[in-house]
This record gives C-alpha cells, sequence and structure tokens, in this order.
C-alpha cells in the first residue's frame, strides 16, 4: 500500500514457513519467473516512476507485440510483472 493512496492496492504475500514455499519461491526467481503480474496504463512511464524510487529491475520495459512488460524485485525473494496492452 502507497501513502499517496492509502485505498490502492496491496499486495500481501503468504510467508515461506510452509516447507515447500521457500524452494518454490528461490525456483521462480532463479529462472527469472515473476510470482504475481499487474496491470498498469504506461510501463514506461511506471518503470521510471519506480526506478526514480529506488525500485531495482531484473527486466528493463520490453515490447511483445501489443503488450509491454517490464519486472521487478520485491526485495522479498519475488519478482513482480508490471505490463500494458497497446491493443
Amino acid at each position: 500500500m502507497s501513502p499517496e493512496d492509502l485505498a490502492g492496492t496491496e499486495l500481501v504475500l503468504e510467508p515461506d514457513a510452509h516447507p515447500a514455499a521457500k524452494p518454490f519461491k528461490e525456483a521462480l526467481a532463479a529462472d527469472g519467473i515473476p510470482f504475481t503480474s499487474f496491470t498498469v496504463d504506461d510501463v514506461g512511464a511506471e518503470h521510471e516512476r519506480l526506478r526514480a524510487l529506488g525500485v531495482c529491475f531484473t527486466q528493463e520495459p520490453v515490447g511483445m507485440g501489443p503488450v509491454t512488460t517490464a519486472v521487478l524485485d520485491d526485495t522479498c525473494g519475488n519478482l513482480i510483472q508490471i505490463a500494458h496492452s497497446s491493443g
């Protein structure tokens, strides 16, 4: 949840205390697979805004046909994708 938008989206991920959770999370991150994805209006603008706030991206914005994606590290062992469609 953002201090700028207290009613906005909040991502709450389960703790990885379960024996299967930690290896699953580590395998996804090692293979560069995002745990979840969020739609944004403009990946390029959101990428720049988040980078200015110190967010580390593991994938810069990439266009794939009508979809543009970028992937960030949430600092808790998860990769999060942001995406928008131009179509």
